[in-house]
């Protein structure tokens, strides 16, 4: 039988990565999990809209759960959706699209451990790696596109930029993690060898934040491959 896990989902390529792999590993992914803040129709760090991973959930045709939270109750609502999900869903395990942080690793490992589920890391690798992992994704049939910069790494010119050879060839002269790990850069994936369906979008305006800057997706629908 196989295991039933969720993966915790951000719609960019490491998620969509780790997600791949599982399901080459013969998991059953029985959900995505995206956390939002409360109030907010957007994701936490990618800052994209909800209904944009709702087209993802329906074009990889994997239910979508949305986990409103705060800053302050990040982990409590995390670890309560798990459990939830563990007895509604007979989940065993939450994996996780981490690449080589440690930090981000420890804390994965406690939510799991908290919820009595395994914590898996399909993509762990050593930090000199990276940039062969995104060759790997550049390489494995799927699309995104690069959604949010740190303004201190990239300049908006990245915005909008597929993650294709080009793409992979520019950013390895860049002083900076080739897989964006440490948020320089963040993606959204539109197609690939898991979606039943294409994700079409138009690119609206980029809104400056504090530290970074959004494009924004807008008209997004799903469409026949």
């Amino acid at each position: 039988m196989q295991k039933q896990i969720a993966i915790s989902w951000s719609g960019g390529k490491d998620s969509c990565l780790a997600l791949d792999r599982l399901v080459n590993d013969g998991y059953q992914v029985s959900c995505l999990l995206t956390t939002v803040p409360k109030e907010m129709d957007r994701t936490f760090v990618h800052g994209e809209r909800k209904d944009m991973i709702k087209l993802q959930g329906r074009a990889l045709s994997i239910p979508v759960h949305f986990i409103e939270c705060t800053f302050d109750t990040y982990t409590e609502s995390f670890v309560t959706t798990l459990v939830q999900l563990k007895d509604e869903m007979g989940i065993e395990g939450i994996a996780f699209g981490d690449l080589y942080l440690d930090e981000h690793r420890d804390w994965g490992e406690k939510v799991a451990k908290m919820a009595g589920i395994e914590p898996l890391y399909p993509l762990w690798m050593d930090k000199e790696d990276s940039a062969s992992a995104l060759n790997t994704f550049v390489e494995s049939g799927y699309q995104a596109v690069a959604i949010r910069i740190m303004d201190d790494k990239l300049d908006h010119s990245w915005l909008g930029r597929q993650l294709d050879q080009v793409f992979l060839t520019d950013i390895l002269k860049k002083d900076i993690c080739p897989m964006g790990e440490a948020g320089e850069y963040h993606t959204y994936v539109f197609d690939g060898p898991l979606f039943h369906q294409k994700i079409a979008f138009e690119t609206g305006k980029i809104i400056p934040l504090e530290s970074t800057r959004r494009l924004e997706l807008i008209r997004g629908e799903l469409v026949q491959k």
